[in-house]
């Protein structure tokens, strides 16, 4: 990636950091950018991150692996990752109108884990997110083994769990991620 992209990534994830010191509460961003320096990897995930729509910023620090963990915080889920299946096994289901892609193979290109349900719960915990969308989440493996995958949103002040067919996909639904730095 060249030099003026990554530069004006940092600046972008700068300036989100500063807007949204609630979301990293004892967070120093120099400390953040240092590491990101280090991490031309990770950069080139959180550009992914941010073209496709997620806006990410830090939401954590892992004391026990010492990464900063950034997660998409968009307030809907990131449009450059919605029409959606959940994985590769639902889209070769699909005979007809398949979506262009699925969320796990999606994620893995870009380089980030899909938020589990409980990562999406803490999450909402930091702001209100996905009030006109929903977003894939990690699916328990006998949960998926049976057809099904699962998806959260926010509605009526609540976050919400549901299921739906794995080879399903909406305009409105995509996948959340995050990535440790």
């Amino acid at each position: 990636m060249e030099t003026a992209f990554l530069d004006e990534l940092i600046k972008t994830l700068k300036d989100r950091f500063a807007k949204n010191m609630r979301r990293h509460t004892g967070i120093d961003w120099s400390s953040v950018q240092a590491k990101l320096k280090d991490s031309p990897e990770k950069l080139q995930a959180l550009y992914e991150m941010e073209r496709t729509g997620g806006e990410p910023d830090v939401v954590g620090y892992d004391g026990k692996t010492s990464e900063f963990i950034f997660c998409d915080c968009s307030p809907e889920s990131p449009i450059g990752r919605r029409s959606i299946c959940y994985d590769r096994e639902a889209l070769a289901s699909r005979k007809e109108n398949k979506p262009s892609g699925n969320a796990i193979e999606m994620a893995s290109a870009i380089g980030i884990e899909m938020l589990t349900e409980q990562q999406y719960r803490e999450l909402q915990e930091l702001g209100e997110f996905d009030r006109k969308t929903s977003s894939w989440v990690k699916t328990p493996a006998k949960v998926r083994g049976l057809g099904g995958a699962l998806f959260c949103d926010r509605r009526y002040d609540q976050v919400f769990v549901y299921h739906n067919g794995a080879e399903s996909y909406y305009a409105a639904r995509g996948f959340r991620g995050l990535l440790k730095v």
